[in-house]
């Protein structure tokens, strides 16, 4: 008889030599990340912005779909689609980042979802914040955890669950928070989370739940599987692990020149070339750049636009670069104004998250 231990494997660690298993290249068929020269963009346009499906895409009604807010509260309250968009609107430019990205560069190699660095986007989310509508439904005192469930459903290392992820009374009252109904001016994507997402500015994406159907007030901390389980920075099995929660500063480089098809190698042309890219940190504004050419033996100050698009919103930047015909390797560090900066070793962890080390572009230029 199969039992759910059959079919899902519980979490562990490749081989020194394992390759990409199948059932990692199916999820990667379905889970892409933005393609790096879409960070041209301010705004990563929808199609182009990364994705993660934990489960499947729940098959909802935008007539019917309700949210229910119940738990610890003195007035429990169930609103429609129609009411939330009747309420306070509000749009905020937030980058998302999963909490998986770079999990692929690790060593050894954690079994999941193989991201490298694309797993990322900047997007114009629309809807009304939820502090308003937690405090009408009047939170209790001794509240701890609000805790957010999605309609998506499946199962996890043989656990059977809903897609429910926690945060702090203290979090989820932040006025930043949203009851998203659009992404970039248009409604929702089924994919995105529609008709009704979760979007936590300055978290990772496990955060923002998708297809959101409930919003639960607890007097005691959330143990469920997301939380206790799954997204938790530990060294090993036995390692309880503390929280993944806000975004590590990382910035990228968009790749300059042309690429080979299949290793990705950038080729340029001698002379004058504008190395750019975009910067980010869930902990504080970015307040710094810098880029090597050299694969990280020495580093160069980037010039910072504007920062046009919020604290939660990413940071283009740009370096002035001539080389020589060669080869070289491109990479960018960021620094927020909490002093965090980007690694130049990664620390390592058995789930493979908040991985923000630094990137490398290879780069040919062609001979004069």
């Amino acid at each position: 008889m199969t039992t759910v231990d059959d079919v899902s494997r519980p979490s562990r660690l490749a081989a020194a030599d394992e390759a990409i298993s199948v059932e990692e290249l199916q999820l990667a068929a379905r889970n892409h990340g933005i393609p790096l020269e879409a960070l041209r963009y301010d705004v990563t346009p929808a199609g182009l912005h990364y994705l993660l499906i934990h489960y499947d895409i729940p098959d909802l009604d935008p007539a019917t779909h309700a949210l229910t807010v119940d738990g610890a509260v003195d007035r429990p309250l169930t609103v429609s689609l129609a009411e939330l968009r009747e309420r306070p609107r509000v749009t905020r430019r937030v980058t998302l980042e999963c909490a998986g990205n770079g999990r692929a560069l690790l060593r050894p190699r954690p079994v999941s979802q193989p991201w490298l660095v694309e797993a990322v986007g900047n997007a114009e989310w629309t809807g009304t914040p939820l502090a308003p509508l937690l405090r009408e439904a009047g939170v209790a005192p001794d509240a701890v955890d609000v805790v957010f469930t999605g309609a998506d459903h499946g199962i996890e290392r043989g656990v059977e669950q809903d897609y429910q992820r926690a945060l702090p009374v203290t979090d989820a009252m932040r006025e930043e928070v949203l009851l998203a109904y659009e992404m970039n001016g248009a409604p929702l994507l089924p994919q995105h989370g529609a008709p009704l997402r979760l979007i936590v500015p300055g978290w990772y994406g496990m955060a923002h739940v998708k297809w959101l159907r409930s919003v639960t007030v607890r007097t005691e901390p959330f143990d469920g599987y997301q939380n206790a389980v799954a997204y938790r920075l530990r060294q090993d099995a036995d390692d309880p692990g503390v929280p993944v929660t806000r975004i590590e500063p990382r910035a990228l480089v968009r790749p300059p020149g042309f690429p080979d098809f299949m290793s990705r190698t950038r080729v340029l042309r001698p002379g004058p070339c504008t190395v750019d890219g975009r910067a980010w940190s869930g902990h504080a504004p970015v307040v710094s750049v810098e880029v090597t050419t050299d694969g990280g033996a020495t580093w160069a100050p980037a010039v910072l636009d504007e920062a046009t698009g919020g604290d939660f919103a990413w940071r283009g930047w740009r370096h002035e670069w001539t080389p020589g015909p060669g080869r070289y390797v491109l990479g960018a560090r960021a620094t927020d104004a909490s002093a965090r900066t980007q690694p130049v070793e990664q620390p390592w962890n058995r789930g493979g998250f908040a991985n923000n080390l630094i990137q490398r572009v290879a780069v040919v230029v062609l001979p004069e």
